[in-house]
């Protein structure tokens, strides 16, 4: 889910998904918008000659997108063996539980109600699918039960909403934790900056073709960001420590996201709610 910094991407080059290395096929739903760019990625990963795959995020109730991510799984390995899921929202949750019925599998996420079956996911897990290996890396922020995979053969780190393709992610209060976020890309950081030719395989947007450029850029965007938020609440006579600083995070949004389109707004808020509460602390 986007925030207000990713009007920008109007007009960009559309994305449509496609194959990625030899592990990776991207499924694009057709449920693009301002908050979900071109759509939500559903990606289909499987070892080469392997017989079964796994899902990720296999997106909004929408029957020709489940039909396309059936047909793609049949395509590459022939049987799902799980669906894993970054985080709860619609747009990536809403059809996990009718898609794993459909093709006869688990559920594996975070949080214990999305899950079908009786294995979960938690940090520091390993998904081993016919030689597949997907590490599971616990990135809060965005929501708090987000999850980001690192795909060690392709190099590539499946982040959900923590990066997106394009633009940058909503961090949505009460939920969303600008603390837990910034964290989150500081471990991912950390993660990918040993590692050579690392991609960013998003829930929205097209792949990146390096990763640690893309969270240095997401971590100066959350710092500059925060430093105009911080910039607002002072020059309306306010301070960080004000009770009802919340109350005024219309305010800050007209004021920092004066640039950005105001159908966006609703999400910028959000984001500054986030931000005002990390600043409170």
């Amino acid at each position: 889910m986007s925030d207000g910094s990713s009007a920008a991407s109007a007009g960009a080059a559309r994305w449509a998904g496609g194959t990625f290395g030899e592990r990776g096929r991207c499924v694009l739903a057709a449920n693009a918008g301002p908050m979900t760019l071109d759509g939500t990625n559903t990606w289909v990963l499987a070892e080469p000659g392997a017989s079964r795959c796994v899902v990720v995020d296999p997106g909004p109730e929408l029957i020709a997108h489940l039909d396309a991510v059936a047909g793609v799984a049949e395509e590459a390995a022939g049987s799902v063996a799980a669906v894993l899921l970054t985080h709860h929202h619609a747009d990536h949750a809403e059809a996990a539980r009718s898609f794993a019925e459909r093709v006869g599998c688990g559920v594996r996420a975070l949080d214990p109600g999305l899950t079908l079956g009786d294995e979960g996911l938690a940090d520091g897990d390993v998904v081993a699918v016919d030689g597949l290996e997907l590490h599971v890396v616990a990135t809060p922020g965005h929501t708090g039960d987000s999850l980001s995979f690192w795909l060690p053969a392709e190099r590539a780190l499946l982040t959900g909403d923590t990066v997106l393709g394009r633009g940058t992610t909503v961090v949505a209060h009460p939920d969303g934790d600008l603390g837990a976020y910034l964290g989150s890309l500081d471990r991912l950081h950390a993660l990918v900056s040993s590692v050579e030719a690392a991609t960013v395989w998003p829930g929205h947007g097209p792949v990146l073709p390096s990763a640690l450029d893309v969270l240095d850029a997401y971590r100066a965007h959350r710092r500059d960001r925060l430093e105009q938020v911080r910039a607002a609440v002072w020059g309306l006579g306010l301070t960080p420590a004000d009770p009802h600083l919340l109350d005024h995070a219309r305010t800050v949004v007209e004021q920092v996201y004066a640039d950005v389109d105001p159908v966006l707004w609703g999400a910028a808020e959000l984001s500054v709610r986030a931000q005002l509460a990390y600043l409170a602390r």
